[in-house]
């Protein structure tokens, strides 16, 4: 790209930013700051006007409460882009409010974003647009399960091997890494929002109950476990009566809650396995010493930890702020391009470098 002496004057006032453009969360560390802003990938928009009513929290919080001229959308999907221009104005709206402080009139910082190990070239050329057009200088990318790896402080870079497990919202990424590179990885569109919608369709099935998504998350969170808890919990969960169509109060178990993770948690169980079984017994003997690292917002799940334990035999941990793990792997890149920088991705089928902008 030709050299722009405008957005290099603009970019000396600007800053460094990675950004964990997540399915459910949306988190972005600045460089030398930490982690400014983690709010929900929500957008509400007018329908007439097709402008953004209002964006993150915000946003969400108006789920099943808008107008008929108001609609909410979710941008990322299976973590990649669904509405490219909705997540064009999300990523300019949270650009924007980490350059708040700053006397930048139009901010042009160097931003790095996460990627699924899964997504095909058209995906990844979609954020690395979406990034550009929010205003960005330069715009890097980098394979979510590294980022995480690297936020972990899993040893990438050394011959040992380690793995990572990162469970978001839209995607759960499987990855074995060894000497800065990748041994074998998985990547599942099966993750926080297919518990959510586990427990949508439990409760519909057993009490005839209709909740929306966001009670389902809470319910998750409160009561949900992939293991058996001491001592189990109970929970009222309201909704509408899908007979009566009044309104209805249950009590739920976290027994009742687990069984409708089942599916779920198995998927993810056999996943790991299965990247188990394709790597050489070698790096199979480092994990009996490293053990398996959970990251992401699935990790903080109850007793999944102890449930993969048990079905791996393997010691499996969750990362220290597991949900932040992807955004301050990314930052790291910053501290030391030349070096880091290998673990970057292109945009050109089987690249692993990315230096544009």
């Amino acid at each position: 790209m030709a050299f722009n002496p405008i957005n290099w004057l603009l970019g000396l006032f600007s800053l460094d930013i990675a950004i964990d453009l997540g399915t459910a969360n949306t988190l972005v560390h600045v460089r030398g700051k930490g982690i400014v802003i983690n709010e929900p990938s929500w957008v509400t928009i007018d329908k007439k006007l097709r402008q953004p009513v209002a964006i993150g929290l915000e946003a969400k919080e108006m789920v099943g409460r808008t107008p008929g001229n108001v609609m909410v959308v979710r941008p990322i999907r299976d973590g990649v882009i669904a509405e490219f221009d909705v997540t064009q104005v999300m990523l300019e709206y949270f650009i924007g409010k980490v350059h708040e402080q700053s006397m930048v009139p139009l901010p042009r910082p160097r931003v790095i974003v996460g990627l699924p190990t899964g997504v095909t070239e058209v995906e990844k050329r979609a954020v690395y647009d979406a990034v550009m057009a929010s205003g960005a200088r330069q715009a890097m990318l980098i394979e979510e399960p590294i980022a995480a790896a690297l936020g972990a402080g899993l040893p990438v870079g050394e011959i040992r091997g380690s793995m990572v497990v990162d469970i978001g919202g839209g995607t759960t990424e499987v990855a074995v890494l060894s000497m800065s590179g990748v041994v074998a990885s998985r990547s599942l569109r099966v993750a926080g929002d297919e518990m959510d919608q586990d427990i949508v369709q439990y409760l519909r099935n057993k009490y005839n109950l209709l909740i929306g998504e966001g009670n389902a998350e809470q319910v998750k969170w409160q009561i949900g476990s992939a293991y058996p808890l001491q001592p189990e919990k109970i929970m009222e969960v309201r909704g509408r009566n899908l007979v009566t169509g009044l309104p209805e109060t249950v009590e739920v178990s976290s027994i009742e809650i687990r069984e409708a993770l089942t599916g779920s948690v198995q998927v993810i169980i056999d996943t790991v396995r299965d990247a188990l079984d394709e790597i050489p017994p070698e790096i199979v003997s480092d994990l009996m010493d490293i053990g398996i690292c959970l990251a992401g917002g699935g990790a903080l799940l109850q007793g999944l930890a102890e449930r993969l334990t048990d079905e791996m035999k393997l010691r499996v941990w969750v990362a220290e702020d597991p949900l932040t793990c992807v955004a301050r792997g990314a930052a790291m890149i910053f501290e030391d391009l030349d070096s880091l920088g290998r673990y970057l991705v292109g945009l050109e089928r089987g690249s692993t470098r990315h230096i544009v902008g």
